[in-house]
């Protein structure tokens, strides 16, 4: 018998709890959270990116991202530089880069031992399905 949708649902979200959870234990010794490693992250990626486009890609309101940003140039982490216009755009500081490179290495370990019980060919099925389901 098929579990119900609702019960498959709420599967995908204790799995991303657990990684949130297992992601800001093992980034804590670097002193950063999941939510600041991951503006790093994205900084990196998307360095023109405009503070509303980091917000969204980091599922926050712009006015959540503005103060996620104020605290982590407090850090030294990020910095404000001039942007075309009126605009401010941010960039990674040398510090905030180490910080994104060693919270990366961290992450990819949480992953492979929360998707261990996996063989290869399960995860490569459950990625093409993940695709679908956001495709």
């Amino acid at each position: 018998m098929t579990r119900a949708v609702s019960e498959i649902g709420l599967s995908v979200k204790r799995l991303q709890a657990r990684h949130h959870r297992e992601a800001n234990a093992a980034l804590a010794p670097l002193g950063v959270s999941l939510v600041q490693w991951d503006a790093l992250r994205h900084l990196h990626r998307n360095p023109d990116a405009s503070l509303h486009d980091l917000a969204q890609l980091t599922f926050q309101t712009d006015q959540s991202f503005g103060t996620l940003a104020t605290r982590m140039i407090d850090r030294d982490l990020i910095e404000r530089v001039p942007g075309p216009g009126r605009a401010v755009k941010h960039r990674l500081t040398t510090r905030g880069d180490e910080i994104r490179e060693q919270g990366q290495q961290l992450l990819n370990e949480v992953l492979e031992r929360s998707f261990a019980p996996l063989d290869a060919q399960e995860l490569a099925t459950f990625d093409r399905l993940l695709q679908r389901l956001l495709g």
